[in-house]
């Protein structure tokens, strides 16, 4: 992490901010004047800038418009007195993080610098990641058809918008995209809609105002501003709700937004990417989804196929996560036998490629030996292969006298097996009487109780058959994302993972 800038031309101000900052554990540099500091700019960049406004020479607002200039990301916070509002306002205006009135308390100054340098942090983080694009590996039919779209794209700034089933690889699409785009240079920004809460995304695209509402006590950019000049990759599109359909719809439109209580129209110079793994089609005819957002966001649609009808892929996709994963642990890659391999390529994969590439992960840390055979993976993984349904087989039935066919015969049952008719007969028994016993006691509430331990039930079975994985069990039992994310916290499960 880079050192936290403190410019101040009184000795005593940066020696206490030194201090307080060292206590924290955080490194600190200190210039005595604004022109110090721009010359120390050539050669390298805060992570935090700390900054008094008055100066001789020149004054902390120049410094703010030199640092906004050339590095906007960096959080800026001018020290100013009671009396100095107007400097106040110009410095907001400007683009300061906050302001520090004197005489300021240190313990509060060194929070309102812990916001800014988590602020600071984040936007690194943002940086960072649109310039670790991982590899998109395939050689089945259909990713050559992806790798040529994406191809054809590369000289465009087009909106696309990409489907596919969770877990398929659309962000990594997404980031392929802006690499290869005139705007690679700029920077990648993603979003998933559906992991924030609604009364936050709002303020998450578009930013807000100081005092735009409880909490808000300094202006933040949103995703938009972040992106400015780049790509905004826009995930779980189809979650977004209608009021910010709205509001997403207008900048697309005019290119233009406000920030959460602002009253200054911002220009977007921003390319959007969205993805989604539901039907939109199917949302806008049930009234979820605005048909025209959906319009201009459907100009080019790029369809990720699932694991499943590229299996081809799995063998070159398995190695690859082994040796990401032992290089990330310093250990050896782990191999799969001809065996093992063989029975990967066979399964369903309904997670996709992030499910095999938390399976990579799995036999990188629990499978013993370097060469793992089929008994080494996971054993819910085989037992669902071997128990997995098989085909039925058509068995054809002399006619009936009346030419009609002759009913199926019921397959035979083997010593101390239970039709499954009398299993489910059994539970919904126990069910019924369960249920009688509540009632006959007046214990209030009988459903809801019920009703909350038959999900917790199905929740933690779920999340035992996918290794604790949320977004897996989501899909086995045909529920959303967000919708398992709530349940896990109101019925108070553990053992979930956040993938």
């Amino acid at each position: 992490m880079k050192p936290i800038w403190i410019v101040d031309d009184d000795e005593s101000i940066r020696w206490v901010l030194e201090k307080a900052l060292a206590r924290e554990n955080l490194a600190t540099q200190s210039f005595s004047s604004a022109r110090d500091a721009m010359a120390a700019l050539q050669n390298g960049t805060p992570q935090v800038l700390v900054s008094d406004i008055r100066m001789p020479g020149a004054s902390g607002l120049e410094l703010l418009q030199t640092v906004k200039a050339k590095h906007p990301g960096i959080p800026v916070i001018i020290i100013t007195a009671f009396s100095d509002l107007d400097s106040a306002v110009s410095a907001f205006q400007g683009g300061a993080f906050e302001y520090l009135a004197k005489p300021f308390d240190v313990d509060k100054a060194v929070e309102l610098i812990r916001r800014a340098l988590d602020e600071s942090l984040r936007e690194t983080d943002i940086e960072q990641g649109a310039a670790q694009t991982p590899e998109i590996l395939g050689q089945a039919p259909a990713m050559q058809d992806v790798f040529r779209a994406i191809g054809r794209l590369s000289q465009s700034n087009v909106t696309v918008l990409i489907t596919g089933e969770s877990g398929s690889g659309k962000e990594l699409v997404a980031r392929a995209l802006h690499k290869h785009s005139p705007r690679a240079s700029q920077p990648f920004v993603a979003l998933n809609t559906a992991a924030i809460p609604k009364d936050l995304l709002e303020s998450e695209l578009f930013g807000h105002e100081r005092g735009a509402f409880t909490g808000a006590q300094a202006m933040r950019r949103g995703r938009f501003e972040q992106a400015e000049g780049g790509t905004l990759f826009l995930d779980e599109i189809g979650d977004m709700p209608l009021d910010l359909q709205t509001r997403l719809l207008r900048v697309l439109s005019d290119g233009h937004f406000y920030r959460v209580g602002g009253h200054q129209s911002l220009k977007a110079n921003v390319r959007v990417i969205a993805a989604t793994h539901q039907n939109l089609e199917h949302r806008v005819r049930e009234g979820l989804f605005r048909e025209d957002l959906y319009h201009r966001l459907n100009v080019i649609r790029l369809r990720l196929p699932s694991l499943r009808e590229r299996s081809e892929d799995i063998p070159i996709l398995a190695r690859y996560f082994l040796t990401q994963s032992a290089r990330q642990l310093g250990v050896e890659a782990k191999r799969l036998s001809p065996q093992a391999m063989q029975f990967l390529s066979q399964l369903e994969f309904p997670g996709n490629v992030r499910q095999l590439e938390n399976l990579c992960n799995w036999i990188t840390v629990m499978a013993p030996g370097q060469t793992v055979e089929i008994k080494d993976l996971p054993q819910d993984l085989v037992e669902e292969r071997v128990h997995a349904p098989q085909p039925a087989q058509i068995v054809s039935a002399p006619a009936s006298a009346a030419g009609a066919p002759a009913p199926l015969a019921q397959p035979e049952l083997s010593a101390g097996a239970v039709p499954a008719e009398a299993v489910a007969g059994n539970w919904i028994s126990l069910l019924e009487n369960e249920a009688a016993q509540m009632l006959a006691s007046e214990q209030p509430e009988v459903m809801d109780i019920l009703g909350r331990q038959f999900e917790a039930a199905l929740i933690k079975i779920a999340l035992k058959h996918t290794h604790g994985r949320k977004n897996d069990a989501a899909v086995r039992l045909g529920i959303g994302r967000n919708t398992i994310t709530r349940k896990i916290q109101e019925l108070g499960i553990g053992g979930a993972e956040d993938d």
